[in-house]
């Protein structure tokens, strides 16, 4: 009897041990400690949106009997107020253009039933991981969607470039890789033209025809009294490999160049593509094209406080041809 009573009071001790442990150290299952744990870890997990952008693409995901909504403005809405909610909670959230057509070849491709919001799901994952997203910041949706959509063309154009000089091969003279060659050249060019333009904040604009489309590509930079120019590593290469477009095929490309400094009037100059080189545009042909309607080329009205300039001598060595 004694032995029994013994045992008992061993195996309360125990119990009361463990109830003393679990309360100290807050790992009970349920206890406000591992909630908290959990709510850390859901902060430290990025989160990404996709985001349909314009009604069509809407439209178009409403034959899904699984797609909650039928209305464009109120689905905007509801996801600007899901990712103040993401952000509010110490989220990371990015935003992904969700296009409803790559939806469905993707899911055709994986063998997904494109009806379900799992599938929805892993196809923003997957545009996260390898498309164009745009960090949420706090801003208004009107505000993201004009980045979103310019971030997503941006993109598209790179790759349709990239696509363009890989197709070019090899010249059958040299055996040098032609789309390789154009870029270090669209590199060599653009970086000679950001040190003759000087100080300043520059915006340049690359326009170059192709048979099926008008590949465009935009690059910012600023460039302090001393020191080289600043710009994105991103957009340098996008602009290099539009502007290496225009080199490779000798296509009827052009350059404008609009320079903004303190207390002095914006100025504008351009260039045409030539030779494989950059070959400067007079004063009068950069106001015509500036201030021309690109569609109906009708005449538009000169912008106060800019001054419209002759492109300038950058200066570059004249390529080598390998045709």
């Amino acid at each position: 009897m004694a032995q029994t009573d013994n045992t008992k009071r061993n195996a309360q001790h125990k119990t009361t041990l463990k109830a003393a442990h679990r309360k100290k150290h807050g790992r009970r299952h349920g206890t406000p400690h591992t909630t908290t744990l959990r709510r850390t870890l859901r902060r430290e997990a990025p989160s990404t949106v996709g985001l349909l952008v314009d009604a069509q693409d809407f439209a178009a995901m409403r034959r899904y009997g699984t797609f909650p909504f039928d209305d464009h403005t109120v689905y905007l809405q509801q996801v600007e107020a899901l990712l103040k909610a993401l952000t509010a909670q110490g989220v990371h959230t990015t935003v992904a253009l969700f296009d409803p057509e790559d939806y469905e070849e993707f899911c055709t491709e994986s063998g997904l039933d494109a009806d379900t919001g799992a599938s929805r799901s892993r196809f923003t994952a997957e545009i996260a991981a390898a498309g164009a997203t745009v960090t949420y910041t706090g801003q208004g949706i009107d505000d993201l969607i004009p980045v979103l959509v310019s971030r997503a063309v941006r993109q598209a154009t790179w790759e349709y470039a990239t696509l363009l000089l890989a197709d070019l091969g090899t010249c059958a003279d040299c055996g040098q890789d032609i789309g390789r060659a154009a870029f270090d050249r669209a590199s060599h060019l653009l970086m000679r033209l950001l040190e003759a333009a000087g100080p300043g904040t520059h915006h340049l604009v690359c326009s170059v025809p192709t048979d099926s489309d008008q590949l465009l590509a935009v690059l910012h930079t600023h460039r302090d009294t001393t020191g080289p120019a600043r710009l994105d590593s991103a957009e340098g290469a996008e602009f290099a490999t539009v502007l290496a477009v225009a080199v490779a095929l000798e296509s009827r490309g052009g350059v404008v160049l609009r320079t903004s400094a303190p207390e002095s009037p914006d100025r504008v100059h351009g260039w045409r593509l030539a030779h494989g080189g950059l070959a400067p545009l007079t004063a009068g042909e950069v106001f015509n094209a500036y201030c021309t309607d690109a569609d109906t080329g009708e005449p538009v009205s000169p912008e106060s406080g800019v001054e419209y300039c002759a492109g300038f001598d950058i200066g570059a060595e004249p390529p080598e041809t390998h045709h």
